[in-house]
């Protein structure tokens, strides 16, 4: 059975079940603790937790998974992907066990034929009622193992559901291990479906062992997750995912740049790196189609990751040509169908790999050198090992494979210090997640208030799209955190309206500012409004006089103007998208912005910078487009219509089943809950101040709007009539005299150089008919006032090289803008004798109260007790030729 046909046979086994079917999130999640989706059920988390109400108490969905934590395991199980499809049947207080068992098993043995032999079931240590459910349906008791919580309970958070589940495994057969059941071997019994059931709420304690139970849940959930490439792999006889007809093309892309066939799944290196470069490749192309570009930290780091394993392991399959484009694009021509999102970005897809690549392979380069002198060095050194320090480093800094180290130092007869380098990188990934947990940490006990508010008041209702002032009553209030009944003048609050005209902060618009007015006279001055949880709106502000109170009748009152510039910076957001992608190709889609008040930043995949004539060209571009007076209109219908339609969704935002839409004009249609203008030409000049880079393939244009940008235009004016009044001319002629007097300038300053060298010169030539025999060389020590502190170091090395001997000591010092100063050079026979030029300054630099600075043969110093600047040549002079007389 083909993959399609099990996603089919799926949708229409629970569809008859009165399961409504959702679309996958994309892989960037809405959920600000997640990095990526990694579960079924990270779209309905809201549902689980209370925070919203489901459109149907059944679902389904087939969804996009990105999962690393087993990456290590790629290649090295039949079984283990960082990128999966899950199918899942959930129920939102609706059904529970006995039906998702049930169905589970019907689904299994009648709509995918498997052998009920062959089945063996997991469920919790305590799970009975599961237990006995299994034995009702025909499953043998000793088919059935009970197993403790790393295996069998899951948790959704703190607090949160959890709840035991139940694992339906596949027996492979002999060949696959030992038998005994997926107690003793999970590669020969393969787990494919997971129910979970969630029956209680989680307290606090460690999430793999005894945490609290704080309780039964109102309502018992339904979360289930079959794992579509295990079960291809059943259905379709092969032994690992890689050679189901979701990755087979892509693993044959990969032979053939290989030049060797797959050995099969025979636990050999290259049989690994086979796997890892076509299980890889398919990850990759998910997440650039989903939004995620490469970079050092977070989703980004996690694709960057991906692409360089692909590139190391393809090395080690002999290829040594560019490889990411090619196994990328075997992906998208073999699921583009399926999912269409990877043909519509497949050029984004192929360039970004491809430069990315580039830019890996210059950093393997440049390690390699890093890696070769490290080796010189530790042969130098008759040391047998090679540093975990260097590893690490190259590592961290270069981006170099420690395998990659492990193996050059290997060659060379040299081992790395693994457990050193080892003690490194957990140092630093535990820094890492003890600030990620501190950040995770605020951001859910900041959530864990707002869900109090949200479970007691209900959500606040959004007013403003035709409104800047709206009657309201206070919901809620909240002080340092804490649910509160009253807040003061002169105290921080968050206050909740049961309907308010404030846009909360969302897909790159600042929140709204204004003030709340009580009827007594209370006034709170609201700087930022943010979004809560789902549905409610967050009123951040200042009680700037009297005191407010939960349930008291209240006059919201938005900035209007701050608003209108609002608007008008996001309606030109949505014109710059338009005219980026006219001009530079559908590549160039948003990848996050800013729209504020006058301005806007936005952030667009492409792949090299934009010069200033291309710059200008969109420019033009938009104003004219602007001038035209398009209508911004706004319309709702569901999301399936709205795409087809033609309008642009945003990697990352949440949208619901009933969508707005904005046009503008007849060359932007986006999905978008944002203010706008009702016009375009009331969005006024657009002026875009620069673009650059803020990654690989990722790049950021910022511009003013409106009054900001008429204000910029008058700023350059005022500058230009300041210009043109200093040279005398009128505006046409400022640029050519401008240039005329910059290249007569040039011409000068070349001109003092060269007398100011020929001066340099003299002054050399004097100081070394000064030279004078000490020791075992010769000695020039002397205070050249005349000479900046710059200058000093260039005189010197002059000097030293017009006595054209090797034994020589040249000691000068200067006085300039107040300070002191000394310079050294010598000559190389005192250096091999063990003296540092640093040395003979060090007590000089003491009494002009600095300290010496340098390098081999030549070291200076600096200080401000210039009094003291002679009696500080005297001591060079007198560790000079101290020196100079051990020769």
């Amino acid at each position: 059975m083909l993959s399609r046909e099990i996603r089919d046979t799926f949708f229409a086994f629970f569809g008859e079940r009165g399961h409504i079917r959702v679309p996958s999130s994309p892989l960037i999640p809405s959920d600000p603790t997640l990095l990526l989706a990694n579960a079924g059920m990270n779209q309905f988390k809201p549902y689980f937790l209370g925070e919203a109400v489901p459109d149907s108490p059944r679902a389904m969905t087939v969804q996009k998974c990105a999962r690393t934590s087993d990456i290590d395991n790629v290649g090295r199980t039949t079984r283990h992907a960082t990128f999966f499809e899950m199918l899942g049947n959930f129920s939102f207080g609706d059904y529970f066990k006995a039906e998702a068992i049930a169905w589970a098993w019907e689904l299994f043995t009648e709509g995918y034929g498997l052998d009920p032999e062959r089945l063996w079931i997991t469920v919790y240590l305590d799970d009975d009622e599961s237990a006995r459910i299994w034995r009702s349906i025909g499953v043998p008791a000793e088919r059935i193992h009970r197993l403790g919580v790393e295996d069998n309970y899951w948790s959704m958070g703190v607090p949160g559901p959890c709840g035991p589940s139940s694992e339906l495994c596949y027996d492979r057969g002999p060949a696959f291990g030992a038998e005994g059941g997926p107690a003793v071997n999970d590669e020969r019994y393969v787990e494919l479906w997971n129910l979970v059931f969630m029956e209680k709420l989680r307290g606090e304690g460690p999430a793999k062992k005894d945490y609290a139970v704080l309780g039964d849940l109102q309502k018992k959930n339904i979360d289930t997750g079959l794992g579509l490439d295990r079960l291809a792999a059943i259905l379709q006889g092969v032994d690992t995912v890689c050679q189901t007809d979701l990755l087979a093309p892509t693993l044959e892309a990969t032979q053939e740049l290989a030049g060797r066939r797959f050995p099969g799944h025979d636990g050999s290196p290259e049989s690994v790196s086979f796997q890892v470069v076509t299980e890889h490749a398919r990850s990759i192309a998910f997440l650039i189609a989903d939004g995620v570009l490469p970079s050092n930290e977070g989703r980004g780091y996690i694709l960057r990751r991906l692409m360089r394993r692909v590139v190391r392991h393809a090395r080690l399959l002999g290829i040594d040509r560019p490889v990411l484009a090619e196994v990328t694009a075997s992906v998208v021509g073999n699921l583009g169908e399926d999912w269409p999102e990877l043909t519509t970005q497949s050029s984004l897809i192929e360039q970004v790999v491809s430069a990315e690549e580039e830019t890996f392979n210059r950093t393997l380069r440049q390690g390699t050198r890093l890696l070769e002198a490290a080796i010189e060095r530790a042969r130098d050194t008759g040391s047998s090992s090679l540093s975990g320090d260097t590893a690490f480093e190259l590592h961290d800094t270069y981006g170099f494979p420690v395998d990659l180290t492990t193996e050059a130092a290997g060659a060379a007869g040299l081992e790395v210090d693994q457990e050193r380098f080892t003690a490194l990188l957990e140092e630093q990934q535990r820094r890492a997640k003890q600030s990620g947990k501190e950040r995770t940490g605020a951001a859910l006990a900041r959530l864990e208030a707002y869900r109090h508010v949200a479970a007691r008041f209900g959500s606040s209702e959004f007013v403003g799209y035709d409104t800047t002032t709206a009657e309201s009553t206070i919901a809620a209030l909240i002080v340092g955190g804490d649910l509160v009944e009253h807040a003061d003048e002169g105290q921080e609050v968050e206050v909740v309206l049961h309907q308010t005209p404030f846009y909360a902060e969302s897909g790159g618009q600042v929140g709204d500012a204004g003030v709340i007015r009580s009827r007594d006279g209370a006034l709170v001055e609201v700087r930022d409004t943010r979004a809560g949880v789902v549905g409610l709106t967050v009123h951040k502000g200042r009680v700037t006089s009297g005191t407010v109170r939960i349930g008291e009748e209240v006059r919201a009152e938005v900035d209007p103007d701050r608003r209108t510039a609002v608007a008008r910076s996001h309606s030109a957001t949505h014109v710059l998208h338009a005219m980026l992608r006219r001009t530079l190709g559908d590549h160039a889609r948003q990848q996050g912005s800013l729209v504020a008040p006058g301005r806007l930043r936005f952030d667009f995949a492409h792949f090299s910078a934009l010069d200033q004539d291309r710059i200008d060209d969109i420019s033009t571009l938009i104003n004219e487009a602007i001038l035209d007076e398009p209508e911004v209109r706004v319309w709702h219908t569901s999301r399936a219509e709205a795409e087809a339609a033609g309008a642009m969704a945003l990697f990352g935002e949440k949208y619901g089943d009933v969508v707005r839409v904005v046009d503008i004009g007849d060359f932007s249609r986006e999905l978008c809950g944002g203010t706008h203008v009702d016009n375009a030409a009331a969005i006024g000049p657009v002026h875009i101040l620069s673009e650059s880079s803020i990654g690989s393939s990722l790049r950021r244009i910022e511009a003013l709007t409106g009054r900001d940008a008429l204000r910029h235009f008058d700023r350059e004016r005022m500058l230009l009539n300041e210009l043109t009044g200093l040279l005398g001319v009128g505006r046409d002629a400022a640029v050519d005299t401008l240039t005329k007097r910059l290249s007569s300038l040039a011409d000068a300053e070349k001109k003092f150089a060269e007398m100011r060298r020929r001066e340099l010169e003299g002054i050399a030539e004097r100081l070394a008919g000064r030279a004078r025999a000490s020791g075992g060389g010769w000695l020039v020590v002397s205070r050249v006032d005349e000479v900046e502190r710059d200058e000093l170091r260039t005189v010197a090395a002059s000097v030293l090289q017009r006595r054209g001997a090797s034994e020589g000591v040249v000691v000068l010092a200067t006085e300039a803008e107040g300070k002191a100063a000394l310079t050294v050079a010598m000559g190389n026979r005192l250096a091999e004798n063990g003296t540092n030029a640093r040395d003979l300054l060090t007590r000089a630099a003491a009494m002009i109260g600095g300290g010496a600075g340098g390098r081999g043969t030549t070291a200076s110093a600096g200080g401000r007790q210039v009094e003291h600047l002679d009696e500080a040549l005297r001591a060079a002079r007198e560790e000079a030729e101290a020196r100079l007389g051990s020769l």
